[in-house]
Order: C-alpha cells, then structure tokens, then sequence
C-alpha cells in the first residue's frame, strides 16, 4: 500500500487562495519538462470551456512527443488551478477512455472533485459509488467530503465523516478541516467549537488551514482580541507560518470589515512572498486584497516589485488591471495593457476584455473602439461578453445603429450550448428601434440569427417575425414579453465573464 505523506497532502490541498480543494499543486510549472509544456501551451489558449481539448490531445499522439501520465496530471492540476475545470475533466476522461492510462487514486480523487464542479453532487456521488475499492483511500473520501462541504451539504458531509470515523479513516487535520470550514461557512460555531474540542482530545495538531477556520470565525463576531489570540498561537509554530496563513487571515478580517487589522496581516503575509512555492500566485493574490480594501498606492507599489523580480504571465497581467479598474484607473490600466502587448505572451482575449468593459462604462467608446480594433489586428476574436460591453456603451450613449450591430454581432459569436444568452433588453430595443424605422429586413436577419443559433424556439421565431411585421406601434415591453417566454435564462448572466 502506498504510503500517504499528509503534510505533503495538506500543503497542497489548502495553499491555494482559489480553492479550498487543491490536490497535488505541488510542483510550478517552470519545472515541467518540455514535451508537457509544449502541450500545455496548446491548451491554455482554449479559454472556452465549450470548445474541447480533446482535438489537441489526439493530435499530439500522432505526432508529439509522449507525455507521462504524470505530465498529464500536472496539465490537470494546472487546468484547475485556474478554475478551467470543463478541460480538465476532458483531458481526465481522455486519459483513462482514449489513452487506457491505469488510474491512481490521485487520479480518482481529482475526477470525483471535477464531476462535482462540472456535472454536480449527483454525479460525483455515482462516480464515487463505482470507484473500485482498492482506490479508495482517504484522498477519495476527503475529495467527496470536500464536495459537501462546498456545496454545503451539512447533514451529508456529517454522514461522511462517520463513516470515515467507523472505518478509521477520520484521523487527519485535512479531514477535520474541512468540517470545520464547513461548521464556519454555515454559521455552526458551535460545532466548530466542539470539532475543536475533538481535535484536542484526539491529539489531533492544528496547521494553517484549523488557525484560518478559527480567525474567520472571530472576526465574523469583530473579536479583535480573537483574532490576536489565535495569531500569537499560530505564530508559535514556524511550519504553519507562510504567507498564505497571514492573507487567508486578511482575507477574513476584509470579509468582516476589519480594514485595518486586515492591512497589517497583507503587511506580514508580504514579508514572506520569497518563501512561497508558487511566488507569482503569492503576488497576485495579495495584490488583489489591496485593491479590495482600497489601497491604490499597495497595489502600483506591489505590482512594480513582482514585475522586477519575476517574470510574469497573462494571470498577472490581469490581477494588477482588473485591480486597478476597481478605482476607474483606466489610464493606468491601459499603459500595463501596452506593456502586455509589447511581452507577446498568448494572446488571452480576457485582458482587452476588461479594459473595454470599463471604457464601455464610462462612456470612453472611442477608446473602447481603439482596444477592439487592436484586438482583432492582433488575431485575437472578441466574445460576447465584449459585444454586450459595447452594445450597453452605445444604448447608454444613444448610438442605436452601432449597439445594434454590437447586438447582432453578439449573438452570432456567443454559444447555445453555453449558459450564456444575449441581452433580451438589447433585442427588444434593437427590434423594436429597426421596426419604427421600417427597417425591417434587418430586424429579420437578427430575428433568424436567433433561431439559427438556437437561442429561441420556432414558435418564438414565427412570433417576432409577426411583431415585427405588424403594422401597429406596440408598447417594446411586450417584445420582452415574447423574448421572456424564449429559454429560461437570466438576460445579463456572465457566467463566462472573466
């Protein structure tokens, strides 16, 4: 039996600041070797989770150089890391259905995490019940009770832990950390006090991850003294102590408003940036808190250090603008965008896509204009998110004939499949502007575009069709009313919004 090394676990599973479940994240990927960096390089730049890797995966069999399973998996980890979780579910199920790669239970427990995300509780929990049971060690369980405890599931994830417990498996801080991070995200401080009180009883340690459960939830009741209180005993142990223990305990004062308790725990965690195994994650992650509490001067400050001393990729490139967008410091912004373009890393629409967005609000369509035009020279294609931006700039602004073409455009490059759908108060106003004008050849094209792309039913087609066709001036509200009954979907949902 494999021997299971729970600090390497733990380390892994609780440092990153974008998920409570990181299995594995144990190795950045400038150590990658070659043949898993090229593929990677193809991968990354499909930011669409509904455009499939699995292309690329075979194409590279039949002509790259042979990835390891193991090269595989820190593509997933990665994939992961940066919440693409559609790609690596993919590249997960290519590895054992195309490739016949023999499963581990690491595998199986980053799978069970994935179909949680993706397909939901249901389907993890029908995965987990075919897993054979030689691959069921604790990394399985801690997986599946970390998938109740992110959905909140407290009467399932209690259920779990006994079971663990009957089986002797409830022996780790991981799997007592993630009750307690539970007990805290649902208000059970109560139970999180008595959980601590096992925890003692059974020799149980306490690491980062039980100190941060605990500082959340001093400072949810503004117990300065607390948080103090748990500080000084966190401190006590050199392991524990790095820069993610300090900014998760900021991230839990901001939470709670405690601005400035909050700013010397980013002080702190900053002094140990250079100690972090993912430093340019450690920079980012901080940065961003800066903005959150409103500290323009932390963040130039901060980002000019991180880009002196490490070289930094398209992630970076976005924590510094979209936190500098948050004071509307769109002059700024757009020298780091130039400085992006002059890096000529992979061109990641999302960047641009930011910027325009807050030119867009401002009412700076020229500039917005600017941004898309270089984007589309570049070869980069705008999405859908970035033709509503300009669509609600020109609406806003009284340009009916561009946010019409901003509309149209929209739809013909968003997705069906997707969960996102164009504006219905976009098309009701475009609609409703093109009949008044008696244009209405162009209100048929978008009205068929619609159709073609799938996002009304032929009954709502023929529908438009007759109210853009009757002769009589109707109120626009009962256009929405017949846009309202197309697919159920909220009009302004940015579920693909970076």
């Amino acid at each position: 039996m494999k021997v299971f090394n729970l600090k390497n676990f733990f380390s892994s599973h609780f440092r990153s600041p974008r998920s409570l479940l990181s299995y594995y994240s144990t190795s950045p990927r400038s150590s990658w070797k070659e043949p898993v960096q090229v593929l990677y390089g193809k991968i990354s730049p499909i930011g669409n989770p509904k455009v499939s890797v699995v292309p690329i995966l075979d194409k590279w069999v039949e002509d790259g150089p042979y990835v390891e399973s193991t090269g595989l998996l820190d593509i997933i980890k990665e994939l992961r890391y940066y919440r693409r979780y559609n790609h690596a579910l993919e590249i997960s199920m290519w590895m054992k259905d195309k490739r016949r790669y023999q499963l581990t239970y690491d595998d199986v427990a980053i799978r069970l995490d994935l179909i949680a995300r993706v397909h939901g509780i249901q389907q993890a929990e029908n995965y987990f019940n075919i897993i054979p049971t030689q691959l069921k060690y604790l990394e399985v369980y801690n997986s599946l009770l970390n998938c109740y405890a992110r959905a909140e599931l407290v009467e399932k994830a209690e259920a779990l832990m006994q079971q663990m417990k009957d089986m002797g498996l409830a022996t780790s801080i991981l799997t007592y950390n993630i009750l307690l991070h539970l007990y805290y995200k649902t208000g059970g401080y109560e139970k999180l006090e008595n959980l601590l009180h096992e925890m003692e009883e059974k020799g149980i340690g306490h690491d980062g991850s039980t100190y941060a459960t605990q500082i959340s939830a001093h400072a949810a009741n503004s117990d300065v003294e607390g948080i103090d209180e748990i500080l000084t005993r966190m401190e006590t142990d050199p392991e524990v102590v790095d820069w993610y223990a300090y900014s998760a305990a900021a991230n839990r004062c901001i939470k709670a408003g405690l601005v400035d308790k909050a700013l010397s725990m980013l002080k702190k965690s900053e002094e140990l940036i250079l100690t972090a195994t993912r430093k340019s994650a450690a920079f980012e992650y901080i940065l961003t808190q800066y903005a959150t509490i409103g500290k323009k001067d932390e963040v130039l400050r901060l980002w000019e250090l991180y880009n002196k001393h490490h070289k930094v990729y398209n992630q970076g490139y976005i924590s510094v603008i979209t936190s500098l967008l948050k004071f509307d410091d769109i002059e700024s912004a757009e020298k780091i965008f130039e400085e992006w373009e002059s890096r000529k890393l992979s061109y990641d629409v999302r960047i641009p896509k930011f910027l325009i967005s807050a030119c867009c609000r401002k009412g700076h369509l020229e500039k917005a204009e600017r941004l898309l035009r270089r984007v589309m020279e570049k070869g980069g294609k705008p999405d859908a998110k970035i033709w509503r931006c300009l669509a609600s700039g020109y609406f806003k602004h009284n340009q009916t004939q561009k946010a019409i073409e901003a509309t149209k455009q929209e739809i013909s490059v968003a997705m069906s499949s997707s969960f996102w759908r164009p504006s219905k108060s976009h098309l009701a106003a475009s609609l409703d502007y093109l009949k008044g004008k008696g244009d209405l050849e162009r209100a048929e094209e978008i009205i068929r575009l619609l159709r073609d792309k799938g996002f009304v039913s032929e009954d709502i087609h023929e529908r438009l069709l007759d109210y853009i066709k009757d002769g009589e001036s109707k109120s626009p509200l009962s256009l929405l009313g017949i846009l309202n009954n197309s697919r159920d979907a909220d009009e302004e949902n940015s579920h693909h919004s970076a």
